[in-house]
């Protein structure tokens, strides 16, 4: 069943979870994401970073499975576009019928953000579509140090929710995209006030990592959407070395992909429980 970002968060909402966003860089993650929530009965979000990943898979190709599977799933899915930067990249996605897209102009100057969110606030409108944005700075993507970006200023997310009618908020509180090489220090209350000056659910960016207690924390402060990728595919990459170490014959690529996917399936199930926060 394939449903926007606001509904799903709804839905989030209505139990005091946060939903697990998956991004999916081919069909095996893409059937592992489903497979798992399916299992689990819970909705989920199945996201495309274009701005990272595009590099494996294009766009237009990945989309369309992603739209298609999500449409066939027993369980609510969105459809989301991970940190479109661009307007083509976002219009591109709503046109293979993403239900939500976000628009990150987090590096932009706060007037220059809100200016672009508006508008994409307004195409997404027009599709029907939801919007995520980010105000606030994280750490790129890859191994990184705990030195964290630009903290989200509450005052400042209440002024840029008003002014661009967003959907959710991707903010900065303590996370950084990618493999901590220390322990990640969260700043719940800062996550307390952003949801209470907003109005809006809070997205948690840089979501592998986390510690099972600290993610039950921020969800109680008003996370409702969790992205997490880096570690699901590390262990996925683990689960194909030690296949390939303990086997003395000829290895297929068919192989390859079902340990890829059962491993994937496997840690989307245990994210997936640990973000129901019961």
């Amino acid at each position: 069943m394939l449903i926007t970002l606001k509904n799903i968060l709804d839905i989030a909402e209505s139990k005091n979870m946060a939903v697990a966003a998956f991004n999916v860089t081919s069909l095996e993650g893409i059937l592992a994401a489903i497979e798992a929530a399916q299992e689990e009965d819970t909705p989920v979000i199945l996201q495309f970073a274009n701005i990272a990943h595009g590099k494996y898979i294009p766009l237009e190709t990945i989309g369309k499975v992603m739209v298609m599977t999500a449409d066939e799933s027993k369980v609510p899915v969105c459809v989301h576009l991970d940190h479109g930067d661009n307007f083509d990249e976002i219009k591109r996605a709503l046109d293979l019928g993403f239900t939500s897209v976000m628009y990150d102009g987090s590096a932009l100057p706060f007037s220059e953000n809100v200016a672009n969110t508006r508008y994409v606030t307004s195409l997404a409108n027009e599709y029907g579509a939801s919007i995520e944005a980010e105000l606030g700075a994280m750490g790129a993507e890859g191994d990184n140090e705990n030195i964290l970006g630009e903290y989200t200023d509450p005052k400042a997310a209440k002024l840029f929710v008003g002014e661009t009618g967003i959907d959710a908020l991707a903010a900065s509180f303590g996370t950084v995209h990618g493999i901590y090489k220390s322990e990640p220090k969260l700043d719940f209350e800062r996550i307390k006030k952003i949801r209470e000056s907003t109005g809006i659910p809070v997205v948690m960016h840089g979501g592998s990592g986390i510690s099972d207690a600290d993610f039950r924390k921020c969800i109680d402060c008003g996370v409702r959407k969790i992205n997490f990728y880096t570690y699901a595919a590390k262990y996925a990459g683990d689960a194909v070395r030690q296949m390939v170490e303990s086997t003395s014959g000829n290895i297929y690529s068919h192989d390859i992909l079902v340990s890829l996917r059962q491993s994937m399936i496997k840690t989307y199930k245990d994210a997936i429980r640990i973000f129901k926060n019961r």
